[in-house]
């Protein structure tokens, strides 16, 4: 088994898979079914879906859509989107969600972490952050899918979330999203250097080669989407995963 996970990241709207690029543009893929079903013969580790309408719409999760994906699904699935309440995490393990991601909830009210990390343990709990540069060359964390500038740098974002008990962080660039020419290593160094908890580097993977140098900056884990959706520079739809043995290659 491989030492470093390898995540595909998978974006959910209106009951289907999809693409984005730079937070935009948002191509269908598929039903989230059928994906799930294709990765399960791809023998992938973790799969990560983030519902990336749910908070801006003020909406629950599809739970009935997760649970439905959950029972095709082999491998453990962190869900992200639209969580605001502690009722709504105990609902989503219910259904078989092992890991639950707080992104625009987590910035707007840190207490909440603290308390659903108490309830449910820390490892259960991960905080996603959104970052891009603003005009000045700073980092500045987004919430609600990209649209709100928090004016918080991720650093610091990241700091506050290791003290209210979060387990882990998924690190995404804005600017790199399905640009797949690498990983914001600026980025990825900086939280990762002042955190101990792990880090997963999301955001512009496009070759194996990028796992290495997110590795290099910190990362302890690599989570990707465009480049195992897609096919060639046509991009056509095709859902795909290394093989564990191109994979050790790079990781081990």
């Amino acid at each position: 088994m491989l030492k470093t996970r390898v995540i595909p990241c998978l974006l959910l709207k209106d009951g289907g898979f999809v693409k984005t690029v730079r937070f935009s543009k948002p191509r269908y893929l598929g039903d989230p079914r059928n994906i799930v079903r294709l990765f399960n013969e791809k023998e992938v580790d973790e799969i990560v879906i983030l519902d990336i309408d749910a908070t801006r719409e003020k909406r629950e999760p599809y739970f009935d859509l997760l649970n439905d994906i959950v029972s095709e699904a082999f491998m453990p699935i962190a869900y992200g989107g639209g969580i605001k309440s502690i009722e709504e995490i105990k609902q989503l393990y219910k259904i078989g969600i092992e890991k639950v991601i707080i992104n625009t909830h987590a910035a707007n009210n840190t207490a909440f972490i603290r308390e659903a990390s108490e309830i449910f343990g820390s490892q259960s709990i991960v905080i996603s952050i959104d970052a891009k540069k603003n005009l000045f060359g700073k980092y500045k964390v987004y919430t609600v899918s990209g649209r709100v500038n928090t004016n918080i740098s991720p650093v610091e974002h990241a700091k506050r979330m290791e003290e209210f008990g979060a387990g882990e962080v998924i690190l995404n660039s804005i600017d790199r999203d399905g640009m797949q020419e690498g990983y914001d290593i600026e980025l990825l160094n900086s939280v990762a250097s002042k955190v101990t908890i792990p880090v997963i580097a999301l955001g512009g993977a496009g070759k194996l080669e990028d796992f290495q140098s997110a590795l290099k900056a910190g990362a302890s884990a690599v989570s990707a989407g465009s480049m195992f959706v897609y096919q060639s520079v046509h991009k056509a739809v095709l859902i795909n995963y290394p093989a564990q043995k191109e994979l050790k290659e790079y990781l081990c």
